[in-house]
């Protein structure tokens, strides 16, 4: 079901325990080969993908393309919300839908800047409703729900999310080839290690003159498919034990 189709009295008439998806991306600088609406056109296909699975069982919202992307201001183009601003937006999302008495929400996310945020609204959304042992809030990534497309045996050499890089190339060249300007030509760009496993706090230009993070060259619209469709079904198992969730208990 999507919201934007819907009327007030139908949403009412929902189960409480639908579960409610916001996707959440960004507008951000993606290389000079990539469009600035990646993150949100790749999340937009993988929430039509999954949407086509659950017809009257899961409410999908609009999509929230302004993402928390600071880190890219150095680049023209990059819209950001700051971080204090966004997390605001974030948990106004999720106060809405509970005001409304639903209590199974996911925050669905396609952008690297957003995860921390994500994090931080679902436990402190959770804490403001101490009272009640019968909400789920869940923040969800959907690069990082368990597929492993380096072993997919379809040649993609990435094995995590970077920017504008193989992964998101290839799902670009897939739904929309003719916002990929040439990757053939593009020189990579190494992850390197920034002080991990600590986390450093960076902007995106002290990584990466060009904008880009990975190595885009053998990006292809095959790999996009299998990518897609990787990422697709790991939402889909997530959404299923939403749905089976029994309302009360820890494990899902």
């Amino acid at each position: 079901m999507q919201l934007h189709e819907m009327t007030w009295d139908e949403v009412k008439s929902l189960s409480v325990d639908t579960p409610v998806v916001f996707p959440v991306a960004a507008l951000e600088q993606h290389g000079r080969h990539m469009p600035l609406f990646t993150d949100s056109l790749l999340l937009g296909e993988i929430v039509r993908r999954v949407a086509t699975r659950y017809h009257d069982r899961v409410l999908f919202a609009p999509l929230q393309w302004l993402g928390n992307s600071d880190h890219h201001l150095d680049f023209p183009g990059t819209l950001s919300a700051p971080p204090r601003v966004y997390l605001d937006l974030l948990a106004g999302l999720l106060e809405n839908f509970l005001s409304h008495g639903f209590k199974r929400l996911i925050l669905l996310n396609g952008h690297g800047g957003n995860i921390v945020p994500i994090q931080q609204v679902v436990f402190e959304v959770r804490q403001r409703h101490r009272e009640r042992d019968d909400l789920l809030l869940l923040g969800a990534t959907y690069w990082t729900l368990g597929a492993k497309p380096h072993e997919a045996g379809d040649g993609i050499a990435q094995d995590h999310m970077g920017h504008a890089c193989e992964w998101e190339t290839s799902m670009m060249l897939k739904i929309d080839p003719r916002l990929v300007k040439d990757p053939t030509r593009v020189e990579p760009v190494p992850f390197g290690n920034p002080f991990e496993p600590a986390n450093r706090g960076w902007i995106t230009r002290e990584r990466s003159t060009p904008g880009h993070i990975g190595d885009p060259r053998s990006a292809s619209a095959e790999k996009g498919e299998v990518l897609l469709r990787l990422f697709s079904d790991d939402v889909g198992r997530l959404l299923d034990r939403v749905l089976a969730w029994d309302g009360r208990s820890w494990n899902g």
